[in-house]
């Protein structure tokens, strides 16, 4: 495994390294609040075939965070991910994001479809998107969100302490929760604190429509392989993401019994997964 930055116009990104660098490409995007390091059981499976590139996404763990007169969106990830392939001069890549990350690489794909040779998502298919009912509520509470201004972080006395805050909000093992954990905290006095842009915990003003996504899909031109837990997350529902794949010409769709971090708890059964769907 190895540390990279990624300069691109305006913004300095943090990856990890797996693998040969003259290998084919896979490019890997993570959820949100999590980081490069969420691949760490997931990446030596796939490194033997590829270079594994995994992004910390702006605002999370080693990466700058957006300027403060921005807010984080799928539309402006994805403009960051391209402009770090562009920065790590790959033309085309092979491309596996997970939850966050699978919205933002379906994002990538559809802008850029002579780019992607093939297309690994879990746990997501585009962004979360907006049935209306919610639409004026949520964009008033997201207005009304005044910044943090000097509020100080949460610090916890050791990374143990985190990893199992962090595993009781998520419901992930805190031993698997310690590889994201570890890259998402930076000291401070009395211990650690996150050093994640605490605005990606702010609610979104503006959804893209449901409508919107399923003509985004329709574009979304690579080879697409789809892999969703089992029993599913109550931001996936069924019915909705049926929709949503009707949508998509060329996918496959594998379940697995297991919990949001797909890749986190069953590795080898992924890597074996991600090894047909690229």
């Amino acid at each position: 495994m190895r540390e990279l930055k990624v300069s691109t116009p305006g913004l300095e990104l943090a990856a990890l390294s797996w693998g040969e660098p003259d290998a084919p490409p896979l490019v890997m995007l993570h959820g949100w609040l999590d980081n490069a390091a969420s691949f760490a059981l997931l990446a030596p499976h796939l490194a033997e075939r590829f270079h594994v590139i995994a992004l910390d996404l702006p605002g999370h763990g080693g990466s700058q965070h957006f300027p403060e007169n921005m807010i984080y969106q799928h539309v402006d990830y994805a403009r960051a991910v391209l402009a770090a392939v562009d920065a790590l001069a790959l033309p085309r890549f092979h491309l596996l994001g997970h939850s966050l990350g699978a919205g933002v690489a379906t994002m990538v794909a559809i802008a850029a479809p002579e780019r992607i040779r093939g297309l690994a998502l879990i746990e997501g298919l585009g962004p979360l998107g907006d049935d209306g009912s919610r639409t004026l509520d949520r964009f008033r509470e997201a207005m009304a969100v005044k910044a943090e201004g000097s509020r100080p972080l949460r610090v916890f006395p050791s990374i143990d302490d985190a990893a199992r805050a962090r595993a009781l909000a998520s419901g992930l093992d805190a031993s698997l929760a310690r590889h994201i954990v570890e890259r998402g905290l930076r000291e401070a006095e009395g211990g650690y604190s996150w050093r994640s842009d605490p605005r990606l915990s702010r609610p979104t003003p503006i959804r893209l429509a449901e409508t919107q996504i399923m003509a985004l899909l329709l574009g979304l031109a690579a080879p697409t392989s789809l892999l969703l837990a089992r029993p599913h997350a109550p931001y996936l529902e069924p019915e909705v993401m049926q929709v949503r794949i009707d949508c998509v010409a060329d996918i496959t769709v594998t379940h697995m019994d297991g919990g949001h971090h797909l890749h986190l708890e069953h590795p080898a059964a992924v890597a074996s997964w991600s090894h047909t769907a690229l």
